[in-house]
């Protein structure tokens, strides 16, 4: 093996690290921590669903984030004025065949992981599953792609928010309840908040590739709004979720994100703009895991302090 083929492996492992985009895999662990941790506090806790919620959700992040790259590039929307991290496709480090078939095979992967979840809870978690991959397909693929019409925001506000927190509950508890539909706006909207300072970063280049985010559909100011209103009803959740449920007043400390959360409003409606926002849209990822932690270790302490 010689030195240029050692090299040459070496950028294609640092290719697909960059295609995988591992920061952005806190917003699939989120949902699935507080599902968990409402399933526990319920005494309905099952260790194989949990687990396999959390690969399949990983799973199904990481296959939505090479179809993106995939079908971006396909569409023209991602060029050489991007002001985000480097894409594999666009930047030619990985061929688009390749990445596509990594994205089927990994879809592929996370089905694999929800046969025992589909059997476990029937049909509601096959449809969730469903809809899942193929809204990570459609979100830039297909002939109706969602972020290109301005649903990428809602897309987001559900899939990272009610429907993973509901479905994680679910497998483990085989019951509904309405109070996880509650719980999982807290990261459906810290989610929704990170693609919206997304758009808004991107919004120039999305212009000009016929890309019509909310924040080209309605302008800067719109989508600086959404994102002061998305944290700020993110961060209070945990209050009105505590008053329905005062046994579980642990969960309060999540409210210790409010800090950094006006720390990410104020830049946002400074006018910041372009690259600038890479920053607030770094500290939002984290806001989103570590705010999903502090809840969901809150929610859950009076039961192992009993």
């Amino acid at each position: 093996m010689n030195v240029n083929h050692i090299s040459n492996l070496w950028i294609q492992r640092s290719a697909w690290l960059i295609a995988i985009r591992p920061k952005t895999l806190g917003a699939a662990v989120a949902p699935v921590l507080i599902g968990t941790a409402l399933a526990i506090s319920d005494g309905m806790f099952h260790l194989l669903s949990c687990l396999l919620c959390f690969l399949a959700s990983i799973l199904i992040q990481i296959g939505t984030n090479f179809s993106n790259d995939y079908y971006d590039f396909l569409k023209g929307a991602d060029t050489t004025e991007r002001l985000g991290p480097k894409r594999v496709t666009q930047s030619g480090l990985l061929e688009p065949d390749a990445v596509k078939k990594l994205f089927i095979i990994v879809f592929g992967l996370a089905v694999l992981c929800g046969v025992f979840l589909v059997v476990r809870g029937g049909w509601p978690i096959l449809l969730i599953g469903l809809l899942s991959i193929a809204s990570g397909i459609l979100y830039t693929g297909g002939p109706f792609p969602l972020a290109y019409h301005g649903f990428g925001d809602i897309f987001v506000l559900l899939f990272f928010g009610p429907i993973a927190v509901s479905g994680t509950y679910y497998v483990q508890a085989l019951e509904w309840r309405e109070l996880t539909i509650l719980a999982g706006l807290i990261p459906g909207l810290t989610a929704t908040a990170l693609i919206s300072i997304n758009n808004l970063r991107d919004a120039p280049t999305d212009v000009k590739v016929n890309k019509r985010t909310l924040a080209v559909k309605f302008g800067e100011n719109f989508v600086r709004r959404e994102i002061q209103f998305a944290l700020i009803l993110s961060g209070v959740l945990p209050i009105l979720l505590v008053v329905m449920k005062p046994s579980q007043w642990p969960a309060l400390f999540s409210l210790l994100v409010l800090w950094p959360i006006f720390g990410v409003i104020k830049v946002v409606l400074s006018d910041t703009k372009g690259c600038e926002l890479n920053v607030v849209l770094v500290t939002t990822g984290k806001i989103l895991l570590i705010q999903s932690l502090l809840f969901s270790v809150g929610w859950t302490a009076p039961v192992f302090l009993r």
